[in-house]
């Protein structure tokens, strides 16, 4: 059995939606070893080839495109809602306000940089943004994942990331935060099963929703409440997480584009040309 190593992030949607496999709901001919790690190392180490699988930022994938292709599954998308600029109640954001950042190449810091290129940002961990806010390190951070549903009442949304990216695409383009991408030096056929496999995962997990929720909080995996993990999972593990749609697509289009215009992205890509060729898998069985 070939053993594929994979990386996901330790927020509730990626566990939900790798899970299944975790626990053997699906069968399958490849055995996967996971990491749980926070979404800018996934990055790096995307970026550095480390892993045969990761999740990843929409934002850093054409910093490494040549290296690695799209997967179609297992995807977080915003609509209407996403990542949070967040500051102290009442406070006075100037030009060149301090800011916590969740990662160099995350989408969210993209869209960030668009909106406020003067802004002077520090990259941290996304479980010590808040705090860093609280504590007059930085004078805003932007808040993701589970961090977005709850956050100390000392302090105040200054502005949504969704907002940014709505009045930049000017389409109601869904927002492309979190997706996979899987070495092009595997076999293509193992490409595709790994795409097939972890796709039937996100439908398995979203099948047995309530189930799967429950083994996560009875095992301590997430970090939110019953209610909040429910919340959560409705807007980033849903039925859009299965498989990319022409809207998703389009969207993604628009984010390497604008990652481009803005200079943030060393190209402008098409993401029809990112993704594995399926078709492979029935020229080879004819």
């Amino acid at each position: 059995m070939r053993t594929i190593q994979i990386g996901h992030s330790p927020d509730a949607d990626d566990l939900f939606m790798y899970y299944a496999i975790a626990f053997g709901w699906v069968g399958n001919t490849i055995a996967f070893e996971n990491q749980a790690l926070d979404i800018q190392t996934l990055n790096e180490m995307a970026l550095g080839g480390v892993l045969d699988i990761s999740a990843i930022s929409f934002g850093v994938y054409p910093f490494l495109a040549q290296e690695q292709a799209l997967l179609r599954t297992g995807v977080s998308f915003g609509e209407g809602y996403g990542p949070k600029l967040i500051k102290k109640k009442g406070k006075t954001l100037k030009k060149n306000f301090k800011v916590a950042l969740s990662g160099k190449h995350t989408t969210n810091a993209m869209i960030f940089k668009i909106a406020y290129p003067q802004a002077r940002i520090y990259y941290k961990n996304f479980l010590e943004i808040e705090k860093a806010v609280l504590e007059d390190e930085v004078d805003a951070g932007v808040l993701i994942h589970e961090s977005i549903l709850q956050y100390d009442s000392n302090l105040e949304v200054e502005c949504e990331i969704w907002d940014i990216w709505n009045d930049l695409n000017r389409q109601n383009l869904p927002l492309p935060l979190g997706g996979m991408c899987i070495r092009r030096s595997l076999p293509l056929s193992v490409a595709i099963e790994c795409e097939e496999i972890l796709t039937q995962a996100v439908r398995v997990a979203l099948k047995n929703k309530s189930l799967l929720s429950k083994m996560l909080l009875e095992r301590n995996l997430v970090r939110v409440d019953s209610k909040k993990l429910e919340h959560y999972l409705n807007l980033y593990a849903n039925e859009d997480s299965v498989s990319l749609s022409d809207k998703q697509l389009k969207a993604i289009n628009m984010l390497f584009k604008l990652g481009f215009d803005y200079k943030l992205c060393p190209q402008i890509l098409d993401v029809n040309d990112c993704l594995i060729p399926r078709e492979y898998k029935d020229f080879r069985n004819q």
